[in-house]
């Protein structure tokens, strides 16, 4: 077996073992050492003889051994015994939205499905409505989900991609020994979902360039390939194009973000005596010297444009009337917010989600688990809220971070906060969500949020639309409406850096700005590992051009208390 088919089998087990329910740590391992596997630059074979499967991060002697089993005898054991517990075709099932393990039993059992394809075909065909505990209803959504994971199957979230292209970068970096090379196109912009990763490069050498492309332990496939480009797939689908340039600065500038920009900045540079194009820069008929990305902006008289920003839209307009210097940046940020602890489906206690604020620097952490009616979270009742309080008061005695008492309170399906009013004026802030009936009409469910928009208390509106990207669509309702309520009642906004998230979207951020709306950028941090989820959220922040000014967690911790308190 090679690493891919050793690879394939470990991730195989992890999703069997997820599907299951099954330790979550375990199923995990198995993954991460798929992963892992999948990126050793090595012979699998040569690693197994030395007897060095340990060395690789994220495997220690027990998967070693059961990896090694695997390479020899093309077995591995906990995966055989899953494929005997769980229906054929449960991986592949369980990636339409709203399959459960229950379901797919039920449709295997009666109508012997095993695959997306007959899935489809028996919806199609009106079999599905006739098996127990489904209906038309079930039916139509799984055929909607069936579509939807289609339409995202060849995407990635931006969490997933980033690293990858990282890695592929510095391989073609050490494989040309140049730095002309690197990452571009909407992973540069820092988009939520990537399409396809985009590298350029500038080198003298293409043909040695593709050898080493080929070379790249991910690659699994070469799609096509060029004089000046090539598309290889990646391992788990995801395409990578390498694009070969002249000119290395005015290659990043094309190649990043929205086609759109070049396009706009080409007619800008045009309408000024400049000829911008794929070659560089030219005034009457002469090169002119770009060295750095900046260089392209600065010839033509504007402020450099962040690769954020990128997005073909009113940013060369914004460029050449003023600077983006006091952009939204990570280290501006004095306080982590929307943050949940073992108190609610955290998985650390309030002192340790305190310390490790502290440690990056924070002035102040809001601590903010869920309320009463999200139970499946663990919400807390005001008996649980108010032993909570009285942790909060013990741990402040022993941090120099300042706790903040707060609640992700849900917005209840008639729009009213999930506390009665005494509780909800002792909190230092409200971060009010949707969790649950996300089907609800265009109608309802903007009724229930512009109800909660106008509570009193002052609140930010969580992960506003509830998406979960490529899994679950934003919530249906007149969000200009609500956004309206919103700047009416002095509430603000939050942009979620949770990658599975990065809620608002940046025309919507956009338009809370107009409306001299605040934003919260939040990790909605449910671990210290989730602490990283602030990159995302900045850069999302950026995209819409959020200024310093107007993010509240960018105050000192007296103003942020004054400004967000009920």
């Amino acid at each position: 077996m090679d690493k891919f088919d050793i690879a394939n089998a470990l991730r195989e087990a992890g999703h069997m073992l997820t599907i299951a329910g099954d330790n979550p740590y375990k199923a995990r391992a198995y993954l991460k050492a798929a992963s892992a596997i999948e990126s050793v630059g090595e012979g699998i074979d040569t690693i197994i003889k030395e007897d060095r499967l340990t060395n690789i991060p994220g495997i220690g002697a027990s998967l070693a051994s059961q990896i090694e089993h695997l390479y020899r005898t093309g077995e591995l054991p906990v995966l055989a015994k899953m494929r005997e517990q769980l229906p054929a075709g449960v991986v592949e099932l369980s990636q339409v939205p709203g399959m459960t393990l229950k379901r797919i039993e039920a449709l295997n059992k009666e109508l012997s499905i095993t695959s997306i394809d007959e899935l489809e075909d028996a919806c199609l065909k009106h079999r599905v409505c006739k098996v127990k505990g489904f209906g038309e209803k079930t039916e139509q959504a799984i055929l909607e989900g069936l579509r939807n994971q289609r339409n995202s199957s060849r995407k990635t979230l931006l969490l997933h991609a980033r690293p990858t292209a990282e890695q592929f970068v510095k391989y073609l970096r050490d494989g040309m020994r140049t730095e002309q090379i690197d990452v571009a196109g909407t992973i540069r912009s820092w988009h939520e979902v990537i399409d396809e990763i985009k590298v350029i490069a500038a080198v003298d050498d293409v043909q040695h360039l593709w050898q080493v492309v080929e070379n790249f332990p991910l690659v699994v496939e070469l799609v096509e390939k060029t004089e000046s480009s090539c598309r290889v797939k990646l391992v788990e689908g995801l395409l990578a194009e390498i694009v070969v340039v002249t000119n290395f600065p005015v290659g990043l500038v094309e190649h990043t973000g929205s086609p759109y920009h070049f396009n706009l900045l080409k007619s800008y540079a045009a309408e000024n005596g400049i000829e911008l194009n794929s070659e560089g820069l030219f005034k009457k008929g002469k090169m002119l010297a770009v060295k750095s990305e900046s260089d392209v902006y600065v010839h033509l008289d504007l402020e450099p444009i962040p690769p954020e920003m990128r997005l073909g839209e009113d940013e060369i307009e914004q460029a050449s009337k003023s600077d983006f210097e006091d952009l939204i940046h990570i280290a501006d940020i004095q306080g982590m917010t929307h943050c949940h602890t073992t108190y609610s489906d955290g998985s650390y206690s309030i002192e340790e989600m305190a310390l490790g604020a502290q440690k990056m620097g924070m002035k102040y952490i809001t601590i903010t688990d869920h309320s009463p009616a999200a139970s499946y979270a663990g919400g807390l009742t005001v008996d649980r809220l108010k032993q909570q309080w009285e942790e909060i008061e013990r741990v402040q005695e022993r941090v120099d971070i300042t706790i903040l008492r707060g609640t992700e309170s849900d917005i209840l399906a008639d729009g009213r906060l999930d506390y009665p009013d005494h509780i909800l004026e002792k909190f230092d802030i409200i971060i009010a969500s949707v969790h649950n009936r996300f089907k609800l009409n265009h109608e309802q469910m903007t009724k229930r949020v512009l109800t909660c928009m106008k509570d009193p208390h002052f609140k930010v509106w969580g992960h506003p639309l509830g998406r979960l990207l490529l899994r679950r669509e934003p919530i249906d309702c007149d969000v200009e409406k609500i956004l309206d309520a919103v700047a009416e009642s002095n509430a603000a906004v939050e942009i979620n850096g949770d990658p599975h998230r990065m809620d608002f979207e940046p025309r919507w951020v956009k338009a809370a700005l107009e409306r001299g709306i605040k934003i919260l950028i939040s990790t909605d941090a449910h671990s210290l590992r989730d602490y990283r989820n602030l990159e995302f959220g900045v850069h999302q922040a950026r995209r819409a051009g959020v200024r310093r000014s107007e993010v509240l967690n960018t105050l000192d911790l007296d103003d942020f208390r004054a400004t967000v308190r009920p």
